[in-house]
């Protein structure tokens, strides 16, 4: 079984949610292949702004509706990362939306202290594994990918399957640190046995600092099937579930794993 995903590798307007929905729109439409899954980066409509009292919108805001009409209108689920405020606390949540108009989202875990995130925004607890089309799809946020307990597959304890069968990441990842981008997209692959996708921008933020993209899809054995670096890509790749299983079945290396539990903090 067959999934097809398309990647959307784009510099972001600073602070520019108009700015940015336009061309994402734009790229979004210039898709020529039949795709599924359409991937835009962390923060997709800011940047990756700490002025969340500014630039935050509810479930029920502009950016979450022009979301609905991208997915519907193309017959997609349509992903990435926005500014959400809710409770009157601040999320960098991820938002999975399907074409009916149903969705649902992800709170980045991990906030990332170093640009002091954790000052601005509230930590999420709760993993979400999304489903389609028999695939299951661990969703997770930029800083996440550092944490691999975080991502660690469990297996079931009923049937003996993974957890998941790809992880995807969506981010805003400095190109001054693109070495451990790149090294733990494949580090979670090898070590979860499943596809990995991280998707992220390019050019410099409001903050000068530059982004080198190095979005890549890796497959279950660290094979990298798709890296792009510096330029604005719209790349679209089908990914094949006989492939995984047949990793899983030669190396079941999963099944010798240690058992754990990842416990909420609220």
């Amino acid at each position: 079984m067959s999934l097809t995903f398309t990647l959307i590798q784009t510099k972001l307007f600073w602070e520019n949610k108009v700015a940015n929905l336009k061309t994402l729109e734009e790229k979004i439409n210039s898709i020529q292949q039949k795709t599924e899954v359409v991937i835009l980066p962390e923060m997709f409509s800011t940047g990756f702004s700490m002025r969340p009292e500014e630039f935050a919108e509810t479930m029920d805001g502009a950016t979450i509706a022009w979301m609905k009409k991208i997915a519907a209108q193309h017959k997609i689920i349509l992903t990435g990362s926005l500014i959400i405020e809710e409770d009157k606390k601040y999320f960098n949540r991820l938002i999975w939306m399907l074409p009916n108009g149903t969705c649902g989202y992800y709170d980045k875990r991990h906030c990332f202290a170093f640009a002091g995130e954790h000052e601005h925004y509230s930590a999420g607890n709760k993993r979400l594994i999304a489903q389609v089309k028999g695939w299951k799809i661990n969703l997770q946020i930029c800083y996440d990918l550092r944490f691999p307990v975080w991502a660690r597959q469990n297996i079931h304890a009923e049937n003996k399957e993974p957890e998941y069968d790809a992880l995807l990441n969506v981010a805003n990842w400095p190109e001054r640190r693109n070495h451990a981008w790149k090294t733990l997209l494949t580090a979670r692959a090898i070590e979860n046995q499943c596809y990995v996708i991280g998707v992220n921008r390019v050019g410099n933020d409001g903050n000068e600092i530059y982004h080198s993209g190095d979005s890549m899809v890796v497959d279950p054995l660290g094979e990298i099937l798709y890296h792009k670096q510096h330029d604005e890509d719209v790349f679209t790749i089908t990914l094949e579930k006989e492939k995984l299983n047949d990793v899983r079945n030669k190396l079941p290396f999963l099944k010798d794993a240690d058992e754990f539990k990842i416990l909420n903090d609220e």
